[in-house]
């Protein structure tokens, strides 16, 4: 049972008209009982918890950065009038407003109460109990009761760069030769001869299908198409580092998913591991026009974990699931000690059977730090940003000798710096 401050009010009102009017113990015990039997009745009349019956959508997807409404449908059952208050609880990371909602409901009547929620981070935010404060006619008292209505609400990745994607698929239709003339070249998917002209490569002459035919015919080719590849996140505390407006695995996630808009589109298989010490997370046998959406879904509840990657564990989770030669995407740190202890003992096992590409975030603020010489302070940080962009020059150098390729980015221009590289790589056939 729960009292108001109407009926505080009312008891600071008779024990005025009793001080002044009836100033005797008779008085008292009257106001007293008046009191009770009020508050016994308003309690007696008002309406049962059990008449309402609570109703939502177990599950809310929205995009990160966008608002979204909950839905909150509450039927009165019952044969009497049910008011009181409603408190709609959400964490304080789904930023919610207007969690309290006013009840006076009459028999038999529905109502939809809408709360607006504006999560702050990518995951899931599971909803609390909604909580019924039901008061009697006279809004003295009342009964509380929770209910658990089971819902939440999941925010997917921005995906920002998804603007992007059109373009690069355009682009991508062109290598194809959907659009423009096909290329010739070694290692790409024969498509079909025509006829030779002055300059022509003599290799590339069918000699075969120029005995059948009255003129000599050459073989065409296409980037390949329908190659396998596997993103692998590493989701370490590395990982966890703030870069620009969010983390680097947030950047990564952005660089990821544009990427595999773009392979899928391609007509090409994309897979994708989330690691650190354990598979966080992990898609495979999704193709098309799908695969973005699941790969946001997965994505979404993945965090930095606080931990070493195990890099060994991570190579071999990788070959244990990839059989045939593939491309492998590894978002990554390339800090220095890391890169030395851990990257480049790791990565000759993936080189001997996979093209691999490392993918990594760099941070603007160090960039911006090492252009400026305002002040004998910022000189001096701008030596140690120099000192970094050196060190990280040194790592990448060291990684192409050994033929791994590098793609590095501020986080704004890292999903399209990847796609390019990856496009790159279609056109010259090294997939």
């Amino acid at each position: 049972m729960v009292v108001t401050g109407r009926f505080a009010l009312l008891a600071t009102a008779a024990a005025a008209l009793v001080m002044f009017a009836v100033p005797s113990a008779w008085g008292v015990l009257g106001a007293c009982l008046l009191l009770v039997v009020a508050l016994l009745t308003d309690v007696g009349l008002t309406a049962r918890a059990d008449a309402l019956t609570l109703t939502r959508d177990p599950l809310t997807i929205v995009r990160l950065g966008r608002g979204t409404e909950v839905e909150l449908v509450v039927t009165n059952t019952g044969t009497s009038t049910v008011r009181g208050l409603l408190w709609d609880s959400w964490p304080d990371s789904a930023r919610p407003d207007l969690r309290t909602h006013q009840l006076n409901l009459a028999p038999r009547t529905r109502i939809r109460l809408r709360t607006s929620l504006t999560p702050t981070y990518r995951g899931d935010r599971v909803a609390g109990p909604v909580t019924l404060r039901l008061l009697g006619p006279l809004g003295l008292a009342g009964r509380q009761r929770r209910v658990e209505v089971p819902a939440r609400v999941r925010a997917l990745p921005a995906f920002r760069s998804e603007r992007l994607l059109r373009s690069k698929v355009k682009r991508l239709h062109h290598l194809e030769g959907r659009n423009v003339a096909n290329i010739r070249g070694q290692g790409t998917e024969f498509d079909s001869f025509r006829e030779y002209v002055a300059g022509d490569d003599v290799r590339s002459i069918d000699w075969r299908a120029t005995a059948r035919a009255t003129d000599v015919l050459v073989r065409t080719w296409r980037p390949e198409r329908n190659r396998h590849v596997l993103m692998v996140l590493d989701t370490g505390r590395a990982a966890a580092g703030r870069v620009g407006a969010g983390t680097r695995l947030d950047a990564s996630i952005e660089a990821a998913l544009l990427l595999g808009g773009l392979a899928a589109a391609a007509g090409d298989t994309v897979d994708l591991l989330a690691y650190d010490r354990t598979v966080r997370a992990e898609v495979s046998g999704v193709a098309g026009h799908q695969l973005p959406l699941r790969l946001m879904h997965t994505l979404a509840g993945v965090t930095p974990r606080l931990v070493d990657t195990d890099t060994g564990g991570l190579v071999r989770t990788v070959i244990s699931r990839v059989r045939k030669r593939a491309l492998i995407v590894w978002f990554t740190g390339l800090d220095g000690p890391t890169v030395t202890e851990h990257l480049l003992p790791a990565l000759p096992t993936l080189t001997r059977r996979h093209r691999v590409l490392i993918v990594s975030v760099t941070d603007p603020d160090i960039a911006a730090a090492a252009r400026d010489r305002t002040t004998a302070e910022a000189v001096y940080k701008a030596a140690a940003a120099e000192t970094v962009l050196a060190e990280r020059a040194v790592v990448q150098e060291s990684l192409r000798r050994r033929g791994v390729a590098v793609v590095t980015a501020a986080p704004d221009r890292l999903p399209e710096a990847l796609a390019d590289e990856y496009l790159e790589l279609k056109q010259s056939g090294s997939l």
